[in-house]
C-alpha cells in the first residue's frame, strides 16, 4: 500500500520559514518525480513545485521562486519543500504527490498518489 505522509505545517508569522517533510512508502521513490501542490477551500489544488526522480530537473511556480526550494532525498524516500519568506498568501493546505510519468508536473491531474495534507497558516 502506497503512503505519503506530510509534516511541517503550522502557524508561523509573515517572514518566517518552516519546512514541510514529506515521507513515502510502499513504492520505489527514486523512480518517482515528486510535486508539491497547495489548496484553500473552494479553489482547486495550485502547484508550487516539482522534482523530477533523478533530482535533476525542478520547477517552481511564480509565485513562491526565490521563496521556496524543493529537494529529496531518495535514500530515506523524502521530499521536502523549504519555505522561506513566508506570506500571508502562502497560508493553505500543502499536499505532496508522487508522479510516475514526469510529464506535465504542474497539472495535479498527473499524479498517481497524494498525502492528507499539511496545513500551513501565515499571519500578518
Amino acid at each position: 500500500q502506497v503512503q505519503l505522509v506530510e509534516s511541517g505545517g503550522g502557524l508561523v508569522q509573515a517572514g518566517d520559514s518552516l519546512r514541510l517533510s514529506c515521507v513515502s512508502s510502499g513504492l520505489p521513490f527514486d523512480r518517482y518525480s515528486m510535486g508539491w501542490f497547495r489548496q484553500t477551500p473552494g479553489k482547486e489544488r495550485e502547484f508550487v513545485a516539482f522534482i523530477k526522480w533523478s533530482g535533476m530537473s525542478i520547477e517552481y511556480s511564480d509565485s513562491v521562486k526565490g521563496r521556496f526550494t524543493i529537494s529529496r532525498d531518495n535514500a530515506k524516500n523524502t521530499a521536502f519543500l523549504q519555505m522561506s519568506n513566508l506570506k500571508p498568501e502562502d497560508t493553505a493546505l500543502y499536499y505532496c504527490g508522487a508522479q510516475g510519468t514526469s510529464y506535465y508536473p504542474t497539472h495535479a491531474a498527473t499524479y498517481d498518489y497524494w498525502g492528507q495534507g499539511t496545513q500551513v497558516t501565515v499571519s500578518s
